[in-house]
């Protein structure tokens, strides 16, 4: 895990909120920000890293965010953020459509649509969390993902007690986790922001067929991502854990973008490829590794890696050593 602060205080009042900005442009998508506060903005911001995750903690004076298409064209980094409000207001516009946040709410938005978000009202101090997600992370096809974006997401019960209850642990103190924890970390977080936005898509719905099908597919996903590391994973221990047939279970992904068992075995060799890269696990054999992710034969594995990267698992490691 990185961990990265940051406090306005620590510079003259006149350079406060320019470093804020500054501070907020090379962290996330590119935003355009204004303050009534700007004189003499008091701000703080803990940036942690879990791998391709990052979670960032803030307590900071009202301010405008917005989000235009010219900067999505500037830089877009494909990505889908959740804020938790935990002490203060917020509130978000997007495509004609207006939502305030208080206290354990959480606001979704994806880095590719354009929105603004009024953080705080006069006088107030607002605490909340941030997470930031790559799009390719989420358990769940994409356009799953973006219908899910904007819509009311509570983190008082259900997923979204889960998922506040992880964040507000993980950041409460960080002393006790390695390097090598962030991406495992991360990869929680993903699952679990994965499932809140499953469940939010058929809030308020009547379970019709279609609905059925897909929300049975995003489980699908979650379940699979949850249990890599069992090497009695396969498409017929994933229908039997959903109570319908294989044959049922291959229907289900006949429009998705991969069969069940490469999704398996890509989300195995993505696991894989990340902890070979990883320096804390540098000097765990390449075959250990392999087997934490379900893979019992190392010819195999080998095999597999080379087909999917071009390169050995050995040489893919080599290759990301730093030089000594």
């Amino acid at each position: 895990m990185i961990e990265v602060a940051h406090r306005t205080e620590d510079f003259p009042p006149a350079e406060r909120f320019e470093r804020w900005r500054e501070w907020m442009g090379s962290t996330h998508a590119p935003v355009d920000l204004s303050s009534e506060h700007a004189a003499d903005y008091h701000a703080r911001i803990r940036i942690l890293r879990l791998g391709a995750v990052t979670v960032w903690p803030s307590t900071l004076q009202p301010l405008l965010s917005r989000r235009t298409a010219k900067l999505i064209r500037r830089a877009d980094p494909e990505t889908y953020n959740l804020t938790l409000v935990l002490e203060g207001t917020a509130g978000a516009s997007w495509n004609r459509q207006e939502a305030e946040y208080g206290p354990y709410d959480l606001h979704s938005q994806s880095s590719s649509q354009p929105c603004t978000v009024q953080v705080g009202r006069p006088g107030q101090t607002v605490r909340c969390v941030g997470v930031e997600i790559p799009k390719d992370l989420l358990a769940l096809p994409r356009k799953s993902a973006d219908r899910a974006t904007g819509r009311p997401l509570s983190a008082r019960k259900g997923v979204g007690a889960l998922l506040a209850g992880f964040v507000t642990g993980l950041i409460a103190d960080t002393a006790g986790y390695r390097a090598a924890d962030g991406p495992r970390l991360g990869a929680v977080l993903a699952d679990l922001a994965s499932a809140l936005f499953a469940h939010s898509l058929d809030a308020g719905r009547s379970l019709s067929p279609e609905a059925h099908r897909r929300t049975l597919t995003l489980s699908i996903r979650a379940f699979i991502n949850r249990n890599l590391q069992n090497p009695n994973l396969t498409p017929q221990t994933v229908a039997a854990a959903h109570q319908i047939s294989t044959s049922y279970l291959y229907r289900l992904f006949q429009d998705e973008d991969v069969t069940v068992g490469a999704l398996i075995r890509h989300q195995r060799l993505e696991r894989a490829r990340q902890d070979l890269a990883d320096p804390a696990q540098y000097e765990i054999p390449v075959r250990d590794l392999a087997a934490r992710w379900g893979f019992t034969h190392h010819s195999a594995f080998t095999r597999a890696f080379r087909s999917a990267y071009g390169t050995s698992p050995s040489d893919y490691r080599e290759a990301m050593r730093p030089p000594r």
